[in-house]
Formats: structure tokens, C-alpha cells, sequence
């Protein structure tokens, strides 16, 4: 299937999902799961047919086993050995798309999701089952599954993997967009993921996320291996770890998983109180797009992160950010040290944070402190307005590396201005190709000094390496704007809006600097007075 043609199939069968919205009066937040779930069951009917017909030939001809007994009856195992869910026959699209419109679609559909999950114990509780409350008509819902069913039957049964995984990050970012801030809980942009992984280079080992969402992260992570092995057994290279504390979340990210072909162990805590894994010094690499700027305190003055509760964990072994009045300003820095906390001797962490981290101060800028003197902060690249589905504002991509301790690197911060790189996807979001992620990681292994790359070279407006001193002297602030560089480009009709992008990202940067500043001298003043 052309590029072209999964394009256009994304949006015949986005369609579908847009028209249940108009028919059944619901939200889109409320049809995410069933619809996912819909896309879910197909992939598995089309992985499940395919291994049936091979099992089937390889079984073919003879009725006895090459130990002269006669051959065992096919059963599950003969499917999971394979890789491959087993379908009871209730289960199968074709079972389903074969009743007529009299039955009650929204219950068999129910008991398909329940015998899957029967016969396949590690999706127990994942599948959604409220297929019979898409609409308060018993009969208007079923003809608006049946409508659905036939939609998604428009997915031919010769597609690969791969493509089913497409279809279902582009619905998880159709939903994403449409729901605003609430689907940015669980989405982070492939462009996004694609280069924290190419930075991070997981190649093999033990892959860490406390905030996973819908696991794009791991998904991201085994698409690199696959890309860069020798080998299409993935599971054999990697293993999965994450915490989440929304149950829907969960089941989204395990259904993401398996229709990768994935496999991983999510534990549904609230990451801030419990280590799941027994995380310190355990994993080789940490990936993360944890929620921005989360209070102690809401505005309604109820706690959100107890202090209490974490003091002592050897996850913040670095300090609390404590305010004056004993409650936690920020969970930025927790965030930060859980990340820090979990890597071994050897691992790397790629992460997504707010501009603000960058130059917090106070409690949160001694820890900053402590990070940058144990020159474990490796790479920080600052990222223009628009990526996200969710929000205009631009954020700051921050790497740590434990392997660059006794090395040339051990003392120096890689700062990159990325900003101005961006390809539209429409008036209010942008992203990056793959050939632009390629252009910014590459700066990343010159500076590492990678085999067969390019001797690295400061570049005027892109990159620039700072000494430990040199953010001494800027008194430990991490914003790349104090680094590199801005080069004044020419103002043409054609760059206007992009050079406009540029410049509000600017504008950004010095707000959020500015606010830190009247909040520090407002701190200050208080202990003056």
C-alpha cells in the first residue's frame, strides 16, 4: 500500500469515527476507546487468519507427527507460539460482520472483547466493553456499529503490521487534537518521540517510562531497534517498563502495544509516591513526556504531592523543591530526578519538559545545580511553538547521559536552537520530517563523536557546546537561548510566517523569563521584609 493510500485510508476511516460523533451525540473522548478497540479487533482478525492458513498448510498432508503419533488438535497455544491472539469464533470480524441488523451488535461485540480476553489472560481487562451505550436506541446503536464494523472492514487483510500501528497513532492523534488539553495526556507527537529516541540510541536493553500515556514511547523505541537490528525478534532486544495512573490511559497503551506486536509491563500507580519497579541505578534508558509544572497544591489549595509522603525516597536524592511554607513548588524537578534516579552507571534519559525548568529558581534551582555539577546533563534542545495537538506553546527537549562520566564530554553541555525547524502540518501545528529529526540528531552524534561521523563544529544560530564553567557563569541557567546564537535571517514573503514562528518562540522564552525573575524578586522580597 502506497503512501498515498494509507493516507487516504486514515481519513476514509477517521470519517467513520467523526460521523458515530454526529449520530450518537457523544464526545470524541468517549468513542476513543470503543473506536480503538474496533481497530484493535480487526488486526487481530487479519494477524489471526494469516497464521491460521499457514498452521494449517504446515499441519496439511499428513495426520500424524514426525514421531509417528498422531497429531494433537490445533488449540491456542499453536496461535500465541505464533505470536498471534487467539479468536474464538464469536470474536472473528467475519462472525461479526455476518449478523444481521436485528441483533443487538453492541452485546456481541461486548462478548467478542470477553472471550478475547479470556483466551489471552495478558489482555485481561484492557478491551473496552461498552458497546451497547453508543447510543440510548438499542437498535439506532447497533446500526451504528454495523456502520462502523463495515468502515473499518475497508482495512485490507493483506496489511501489514507496521500500517495497523499507523492507523492506530493516527487516530490516537486525530483524538489527541480534538480533545485539546485532555488528549495531550496521553499523546506526545511521533516527530517528537522519533528524535528523543535517535538521541538516546536504545539499542538493547532496559527501557523506563513513568509517565507512559498511550506508549508511544515504547512503540518509538522498538520501531529504532528494528531499524537498526538484525534481528525482527524485538521483545528479544528490549524490555518494556512504565507507569501510569489512569486506568484509561492503561488500556489504551496496551492495546497500542500488542498491535505493535508488543510486549511490556505497565503498572497503573501514581508515579510521584510509588516506584513500581524498584527503579534506582535499574534501567538503561528512560524516555518521558511527564505533565508540565504540576503544583503542590491546586487552586483550590488542595494538596496534589504530599511532602510528606516522599521524603526520604531515594528517588529525589537530590532534594525536594520545597517552598517557604514547606509545600512542593514544582514537580518538574521530581520528575527530573525520577528519571536521573533510574538510570544505570551506562543509561541515557530523553525527555520533554516545560521552558520554565530551564531557569527555575529557588529550591528547583539547586537541584538544577547539583545535576549540571555531576555533568550528567548531556544535550538540551529547544523546540518552536506547534508541535503539540494540545498547545501553541513551544517546550525544551532535555537529555542526560551516565556514559559521558570520565570522558572529553563529562564537563560540556550540547545546547541546539531548534526552533526554526519545523515542517506545517496546518495553520496551528507543525512537526518535523524525518530528514529534519536526522539534521538535529546529527548534531547530537558529531558532538559524541560517533563512528563515522563528522567532526563536530558550533554552528552560528543552530548548535553551541558550553563548558561547566560557562553555565557557571551563567548562573546555572539552562535555556539555549543563552548559548546559541540567534542569526538575523533576511524578512522575505515567502519565510514570513515562518521567520513570525521564530520570533514568537523568542517572545516565549523572555516571557517565561521574565516571570521567573518577578517571582524571585517577589521571593526575595519577602525575606527582606
Amino acid at each position: 500500500m502506497t503512501t498515498n493510500n494509507r493516507k487516504q485510508l486514515h481519513e476514509r476511516l477517521w470519517s467513520a469515527a467523526v460521523q458515530l460523533r454526529a449520530n450518537s451525540g457523544l464526545k470524541l473522548n468517549e468513542i476513543s476507546e470503543p473506536i480503538l478497540g474496533l481497530i484493535f479487533l480487526k488486526f487481530a482478525d487479519v494477524r489471526f487468519k494469516k497464521v491460521q492458513v499457514d498452521i494449517v498448510a504446515d499441519r496439511s498432508g499428513t495426520q500424524y507427527s514426525t514421531s509417528g503419533h498422531r497429531q494433537a488438535p490445533l488449540t491456542p497455544d499453536h496461535y500465541k507460539s505464533k505470536g498471534v491472539l487467539f479468536l474464538p469464533e464469536i470474536a472473528t470480524y467475519s462472525y461479526l460482520m455476518s449478523l444481521p441488523g436485528s441483533e443487538n451488535i453492541g452485546k456481541a461485540i461486548n462478548e467478542a472483547m470477553k472471550a478475547i480476553e479470556a483466551e489471552n489472560t495478558d489482555l485481561a481487562g484492557v478491551l473496552p466493553r461498552d458497546y451497547e451505550s453508543l447510543h440510548r436506541t438499542p437498535g439506532e446503536n447497533s446500526q451504528i456499529l454495523i456502520t462502523l464494523l463495515k468502515n473499518f472492514n475497508q482495512i485490507p487483510d493483506d496489511i501489514e503490521g507496521d500500517a495497523f500501528g499507523e492507523i492506530y497513532e493516527y487516530f490516537l492523534g486525530e483524538f489527541a487534537r480534538s480533545e485539546g488539553a485532555k488528549g495531550g495526556e496521553f499523546f506526545t507527537p511521533q516527530s517528537i518521540v522519533k528524535l528523543l529516541v535517535e538521541v538516546i540510541e536504545p539499542y538493547h536493553g532496559k527501557i523506563f517510562d513513568p509517565a507512559c500515556g498511550s506508549g508511544g514511547m515504547f512503540v518509538q523505541s522498538a520501531n529504532f531497534v528494528k531499524a537498526h537490528s538484525y534481528t525482527d525478534k524485538i521483545m528479544n532486544e528490549i524490555a518494556l517498563y512504565g507507569q501510569e495512573k489512569g486506568t484509561s490511559n492503561i488500556r489504551t497503551a496496551k492495546m497500542n502495544l500488542a498491535i505493535h506486536g508488543l510486549s511490556g509491563k505497565i503498572a497503573e500507580v501514581n508515579s510521584f509516591y510509588t516506584d513500581a519497579f524498584n527503579s534506582v541505578g535499574a534501567f538503561d534508558f528512560v524516555l518521558a513526556n511527564p505533565p508540565f509544572n504540576v503544583k503542590g497544591k491546586d487552586k483550590n489549595k488542595q494538596i496534589v504531592i504530599d511532602p510528606a509522603k516522599i521524603k526520604g525516597d531515594p528517588r529525589y536524592y537530590l532534594g525536594l523543591p520545597i517552598t517557604g511554607k514547606g509545600e512542593i513548588s514544582n514537580a518538574n524537578y521530581l520528575w527530573m530526578q525520577m528519571f536521573a534516579s533510574a538510570l544505570n552507571p551506562q543509561g541515557r534519559a530523553g525527555f520533554v519538559m516545560a521552558n520554565s525548568a530551564s531557569d527555575a529558581g529557588n529550591a528547583e534551582k539547586e537541584i538544577r545545580k547539583k545535576m549540571i555539577d555531576a555533568g550528567m546533563v548531556d544535550v538540551i534542545i529547544s523546540v518552536g511553538t506547534n508541535m503539540f495537538m494540545n498547545a501553541t506553546l513551544s517546550c525544551t527537549l532535555w537529555f542526560f547521559d551516565k556514559r559521558k562520566n570520565g570522558t572529553a564530554r563529562q564537563n560540556t553541555t550540547l545546547f541546539i536552537n531548534a526552533q526554526d525547524v519545523f515542517t506545517p502540518i496546518d495553520r496551528a501545528h507543525s512537526e518535523w520530517t524525518d530528514e529534519q529529526i536526522q539534521e538535529i540528531a546529527s548534531i547530537v552524534r558529531r558532538y559524541r563523536e560517533e563512528k563515522g561521523e563528522e567532526k563536530y563544529q558550533d554552528i552560528k544560530g543552530r548548535c553551541k557546546v558550553a563548558t561547566l564553567e560557562e553555565v557557571r557563569t551563567n548562573d546555572y541557567s539552562l535555556n539555549p537561548g543563552r548559548y546559541v546564537e540567534i542569526v538575523e535571517k533576511e524578512m522575505s514573503g515567502v519565510d514570513f510566517d515562518a521567520r513570525m514562528k521564530e520570533l514568537m518562540g523568542d517572545f516565549t522564552l523572555l516571557t517565561t523569563e521574565a516571570h521567573n525573575l518577578e517571582r524571585k524578586i517577589k521571593d526575595d522580597w519577602k525575606t527582606i521584609i
